[in-house]
């Protein structure tokens, strides 16, 4: 055997539970290393575990692709959705308007304005492309 062969072989083993996602215990243990990365590497692409970073986030994409697909759902279906969350009444969204205003929304009487979207985005700290 090569002195390649054998230094592959010796990190292979350490390395190539991470390329091969088979259940939710692996899964589990993925997201775990790659958290784990994160804070160590950061966005640093010049650190040496950048490239393993990278590469077990499209392992991990790949997995929850087929495994935890997010479903379709309309800007009003995920205002639904943080609102239960977050235990939210129309009342609590006054950046929306009056609650009466929020409720047509909700039962898609009136739209989403571009204004609500950012306000939305702001207050519940996630993408605008969520509501659009």
């Amino acid at each position: 055997m090569s002195v390649i062969s054998e230094d592959i072989q010796t990190h292979w083993s350490v390395v190539q539970p991470l390329f091969s996602i088979r259940d939710e215990k692996e899964y589990d243990k993925a997201i775990a290393t790659l958290n784990a990365l994160i804070d160590e590497v950061g966005t640093n692409e010049q650190h040496p575990l950048y490239e393993l970073l990278d590469t077990l986030g499209t392992v991990i994409h790949v997995y929850e692709e087929k495994h935890h697909p997010i479903p379709e759902c309309s800007g009003v279906e995920v205002l639904r959705l943080l609102m239960e969350e977050h235990q939210l009444e129309p009342t609590d969204l006054p950046n929306l308007g009056s609650p009466n205003i929020v409720l047509e929304i909700l039962n898609g009487e009136r739209d989403l304005t571009v204004t609500h979207i950012h306000a939305l985005a702001e207050m519940f700290q996630v993408s605008p492309a969520v509501f659009v």
